[in-house]
């Protein structure tokens, strides 16, 4: 059996998203989708069935979150601490440069659909695939959008074969590598709003990055409600749904 072609799948998808249409590729943290225009992330958003107070993240790295986001030199070092020291992967949210070439590129109405809050989620370290496109993305200054490649409400998916027709049928490229890295989580990535410290959804490595967090830099992080009581890992919708 051959190995894997991730310089060549990464410019399959980038040119897949550049020729403005929808790929579906494998992260540690389960498989996504990504486009780079407001049609082709609108049509992944319409497959989905995706709520309108969901947003987009945009496909990173260290260096495109540093680069994009504007946040104190105190977070930049817990993320650089969680990716570079202890290999993790993460969604960190902050506030962004609104006159960075890739934002200006995605469009108003995208990029409205991808921040809140005048902050925006980059994710990163999660595998060699997504770091080689989302840097071949940003070196030809294409920006990379997307979410998990799943129906709304039914879990992240580890296996590509597991991921609906619809989603597939919106999608020009899927690439399958089979079970992904951190299937046992059942969660997509922990995001963390990064200028204040507030975990929007626990995910993928919680736990570790929970130690981390708190053994360099004396920060609590809240507990895991567990799997059963919080299965999409989102704090904000459990707080939705106590508040109801």
């Amino acid at each position: 059996m051959e190995r894997l072609d991730i310089a060549g799948d990464a410019r399959r998808i980038v040119d897949v998203v550049k020729a403005g249409g929808v790929a579906v590729f494998p992260t540690d943290v389960g498989y996504a989708g990504a486009a780079g225009c407001e049609a082709a992330l609108m049509r992944f958003f319409l497959a989905k069935g995706r709520g309108a107070h969901k947003r987009n993240a945009m496909l990173g790295s260290l260096a495109i979150h540093e680069d994009v986001h504007t946040l104190s030199a105190r977070a930049n070092t817990m993320i650089r601490c969680l990716v570079e020291d202890y290999d993790l992967p993460i969604s960190a949210i902050g506030p962004f440069r609104a006159d960075h070439p890739l934002l200006r590129k995605l469009g108003e109405p995208a990029l409205s659909a991808s921040t809140e809050g005048g902050t925006v989620a980059i994710l990163m370290n999660v595998g060699a695939l997504e770091h080689r496109m989302a840097t071949l993305a940003a070196e030809e200054g294409q920006p990379l959008f997307g979410s998990s490649a799943n129906l709304t409400g039914t879990g992240t998916k580890f296996r590509a074969v597991d991921i609906q027709p619809e989603i597939r049928a919106c999608a020009e490229i899927v690439v399958d590598y089979g079970l992904q890295k951190f299937h046992q989580y059942k969660r997509s990535s922990t995001m963390i709003d990064f200028s204040t410290m507030e975990v929007v959804r626990i995910g993928s490595c919680y736990e570790l990055i929970q130690e981390v967090l708190g053994r360099h830099f004396g920060v609590e992080l809240p507990p895991d409600p567990g799997l059963e009581a919080l299965p999409s890992g989102h704090v904000r919708e459990a707080q939705r749904r106590y508040l109801m």
